[in-house]
This record gives structure tokens, C-alpha cells and sequence, in this order.
């Protein structure tokens, strides 16, 4: 099962693409969530890993790419894809060189090739990450890293952050930076 971020300013643009997916992923394969509010977005990418994360590039707070870039910065393993109704090429190249984007899909999208960049998308991340599994085996075997580091590796992948903890200054946890 995989986890998306649908971010977009107008509700009506998230309701459709909401209804997109959910036919096209039935029974709970893919769990969406949605947000209207780029930066309340960010929250959610610091919370909990995405699989992918699609967003609309005119938003108020903050454009589509350089929220993108800060998704990037929290997870880079989670594919970016962004919406947009330019077809400026100084956008689409920022699309593709700030926030490295996987896709740059048009709008008024058509509802196939939505559904297959975001399948597409779902793939690519899933290989990557057993493309890193099966790397961090083979430095296990020859002595490259130890089993400890593996595991972290393995919880980090999974789950985005954990193995990060924020020490106060007098050796407490803080939980709220978290």
C-alpha cells in the first residue's frame, strides 16, 4: 500500500484528483491525503513518510516548487510530481532543477495520465528503496557497515526521521521539533 499528498489551493482541484486515485486504486491500495495549505503540508511531510507527493505550482503561501523543495529536503526518497497550468519553460525547468520533480503533469490533466504518473510514481520509489536494501546487504557482507547501521537505515527508509532525535541543553528530548 502507498501513501500520497495531494496539495493544492482550490478544493474542488483536490476533490477531483481525490476521486482520480480512488477509482483507479480500489479497496485501500493507496491511502490519500489531502491539503489545501502548502506550509500546513510541510507539517504533515515532517510527520509521516509519502510515498509521493503531488502539488499544484500557483499556490498563495508558497509555489509548488519551492514546496517541493523543502519535501525534498524532509524526504527525498518521496517522488515529486507537480500540477500546473503554465507550460512555461522557466517554470518547468525550476519543476525540474530546484525540486527535481519525477513528473510535470498539465492541467487540465487527463485522468490516465494522472493515474499513471502517480502508478509510475509508486514504482520508482519502491525500487528505489529495495535497490538501497539490497546495497546495504551487500555492505553488511563485505564489512562496510555494521548490522546496527543497517537497521538504521532500514527504519529511516521506513519511516522518515525517527532515528533523528532534537536534545535540549540539558540532555531532554524535545519533542515539539520533532
Amino acid at each position: 500500500m502507498g501513501r500520497v499528498l495531494l496539495v493544492d489551493d482550490e478544493g474542488n482541484v483536490l476533490s477531483a484528483l481525490r476521486r482520480a486515485l480512488r477509482r483507479a486504486f480500489p479497496d485501500g491500495e493507496l491511502q490519500i491525503e489531502t491539503c489545501d495549505d502548502a506550509r500546513r503540508a510541510l507539517g504533515r511531510v515532517a510527520a509521516i513518510p509519502f510515498d509521493a507527493v503531488v502539488s499544484d505550482y500557483r499556490m498563495p503561501a508558497m509555489n509548488g516548487v519551492a514546496f517541493l523543495k523543502e519535501v525534498r529536503k524532509l524526504q527525498p526518497d518521496a517522488v515529486r510530481l507537480i500540477l500546473s497550468a503554465s507550460t512555461d519553460f522557466d517554470t518547468l525547468m525550476a519543476a525540474l532543477n530546484e525540486a527535481e520533480i519525477f513528473r510535470y503533469i498539465v492541467k487540465p490533466w487527463a485522468e490516465d495520465e494522472l493515474i499513471g504518473a502517480v502508478r509510475e510514481a509508486l514504482a520508482r520509489r519502491a525500487q528505489t528503496l529495495e535497490d538501497r536494501r539490497l546495497a546495504d546487504e551487500q555492505r553488511l557482507q563485505q564489512g562496510e557497515i555494521s548490522a546496527e547501521e543497517l537497521e538504521r537505515r532500514r527504519l529511516e527508509a521506513e519511516d522518515p526521521g525517527i532515528t533523528r532525535v532534537n536534545w535540549g541543553p540539558d540532555g531532554s528530548i524535545r519533542l515539539e521539533d520533532i
